[in-house]
């Protein structure tokens, strides 16, 4: 963030982080920005966020215990990669299709292996990948 000097960093596991706040980890500062929001706007939360869930649905993060996450993720890159509009390795990897996007990474924290899965506005497609990919996740090695 530093280094960007991005306003705001986040997290799947909700984690928020602010320029404004020594780029420090706030899970108090996003709830008054919502509380804030849902006050200005007259509505609820769901309601909110119905409409983007629809049109981006996601696996949320998925964490899978396994041996060799680095091996793992190189198969899942083998299988895919070649596929892929777009390609990131910031934080494991990440593919991007005309569809869909997954980022599959190892935790930093804890010796679990993440996976997450977006599309646009398919979530039957969401749950097939994350099937197919999880297959490969627990697959033996």
């Amino acid at each position: 963030m530093r280094e960007e000097d991005a306003v705001y960093g986040g997290e799947m596991s909700a984690h928020h982080y602010f320029r404004d706040f020594a780029y420090c980890d706030s899970g108090m500062i996003p709830w008054l920005l919502v509380a804030e929001l849902l006050a200005v706007k007259g509505e609820t939360l769901s309601g909110l966020v119905s409409e983007r869930m629809k049109a981006f649905p996601c696996s949320g993060e998925i964490n899978f215990k396994v041996q060799n996450a680095h091996k793992i993720i190189e198969k899942i890159t083998d299988l895919y990669a070649s596929k892929a509009v777009k390609r990131d390795e910031t934080d494991g990897i990440s593919l991007e299709f005309y569809t869909w996007r997954m980022n599959i990474r190892t935790s930093n924290t804890e010796p679990l292996l993440r996976l997450n899965i977006e599309s646009r506005k398919e979530s039957v497609l969401v749950n097939d990948m994350l099937e197919k990919i999880s297959l490969l996740i627990k697959a033996p090695q």
